[in-house]
This record gives structure tokens, sequence and C-alpha cells, in this order.
């Protein structure tokens, strides 16, 4: 069984990090891209970051480019969105996903998804 468990959200003040974890199972994981997503009350999942699970290669949105940093740990199966100088509008649920395909941002390019773990960054 595939499965995608995020961990880490929580409640920070503005300037603030926090880490976030994903520790997958299920699939061969060196296959795979993992990307962190995020969703906001009343607005659409957006793309975060990414990283290619077999060369480490990573993608970061401009609007986190920077502040976020990705990581992955191949012998853990385990990938990290380290966060920093975070902003109010950063605030949003964040999912982890795995795709088969090469890296991308795009929701419909993942194929495994986790249940999501709350950020909340107060001003």
């Amino acid at each position: 069984e595939v499965q995608l468990v995020e961990s880490g959200g929580g409640l920070v003040q503005a300037g603030g990090s926090l880490r976030l974890s994903c520790a997958a199972s299920g699939f061969t994981f060196d296959d795979y891209a993992i990307g962190w997503f995020r969703q906001a009350p009343g607005k659409e999942r957006e793309g975060v970051s990414c990283i290619s699970s077999s060369d480490g290669s990573t993608y970061y949105a401009d609007s986190v480019k920077g502040r976020f940093t990705i990581s992955s740990d191949n012998a853990k199966n385990t990938v990290y969105l380290q966060m920093n100088s975070l902003k109010p509008e950063d605030t949003a649920v964040y999912y982890c996903a795995a795709s088969i395909t090469p890296m991308g941002l795009s929701t419909n390019e993942y194929d495994y998804w986790g249940q999501g773990t709350q950020v909340t960054v107060s001003s």
C-alpha cells in the first residue's frame, strides 16, 4: 500500500522556521520525484518545490526561492522541506506527493498524495 505521511506542521510567528517531513512507503522511492504543494483556504493547490529521488535535482516556486530548501534522505525514504523566513502568506495545508514522470509542479503529474499538515504563520 502506497503511503505518504507528512509531519512537522504547526504554528509559528512570521520570520520563524519549520521543517516538514514526508515519509514514503509502498513504492520504489528512487524511481519517483517527490513534490511539496500547499493549499490555503479558498485557493487552489499550488506547487512549492520538488526533488528527484534519483539524482537530487530540485525545483522551487518563485514565491519560496531563497527561503525554502527541499532535501531527501533515500535511506529513510523521507523528503524534508526546511522553511525559513516564514510569512503569513505561507499559511496553508502542506501536502507531499509522488510522481513517476519528469519533475514539475503541476498537480496532475502526481500519482500519490499524503493527507497534509497545517502550517500557520502569525503576523
